[in-house]
């Protein structure tokens, strides 16, 4: 099963337990047409970044002649969403170039598609660093938790390994709300003395 399938099993997962949700939010291993073509069938919408060599048309007759233009090669207005079509890929569509500093202080450049037309520039940047979170969840729980290398082989005993994570993580984060964000090496030490109690 390739990450696109599990992807779209997830969602559907998702829609069969009825979690309420408007957007999936994915980076670019994911942007693809079938993704795309999924996820649009499910009444929902994505926004997803989406790689520079990316090809794209902004006008209708631009698709229609397949004049397409490389991402990294548009003029984009600042914080503005242009509309488009990704090539390959048939419904108009919202693209966005994101400009950021990172913590060192170089700059960084974040292209977007989003297949909600009635979306900003601000609504569409603001919703896709909701996945950052997660993203960072996903980071730890794979460095804390070590469940590729764990010697657990019991699917119970995994399942309570990973619910005692997620309660260490929910702990950790309600400690940061209430007082400042805690430094990693706490982090690090409440994760591990929970996993030492399984």
């Amino acid at each position: 099963m390739t990450k696109s399938e599990m992807m779209r099993q997830m969602i559907d997962t998702c829609i069969l337990n009825t979690l309420k949700f408007r957007f999936v939010l994915m980076d670019n291993w994911f942007s693809s047409e079938e993704n795309f073509d999924f996820i649009a069938g499910k009444g929902r919408h994505f926004i997803a970044a989406l790689k520079v060599s990316r090809l794209v048309a902004l006008t209708e007759d631009d698709r229609k002649n397949k004049s397409f233009v490389r991402l990294d090669e548009l003029d984009f207005p600042e914080q503005t969403a242009v509309q488009g079509w990704l090539k390959g890929y048939a419904k108009e569509s919202l693209l966005v170039r994101h400009i950021f500093t990172n913590k060192d202080g170089g700059t960084g450049v974040l292209h977007l598609v989003c297949s909600d037309l009635t979306c900003d520039y601000g609504a569409i940047t603001t919703t896709y660093k909701k996945r950052w979170k997660v993203e960072v969840f996903q980071k730890s729980l794979k460095s804390n938790v070590n469940l590729a290398k764990s010697p657990i082989r019991s699917v119970r005993i995994k399942s309570k390994h990973i619910f005692m994570f997620i309660c260490a993580a929910f702990k950790i984060e309600c400690l940061s709300i209430k007082n400042k964000p805690i430094p990693l090496a706490l982090s690090q030490a409440i994760h591990q003395r929970i996993a030492y109690r399984l």
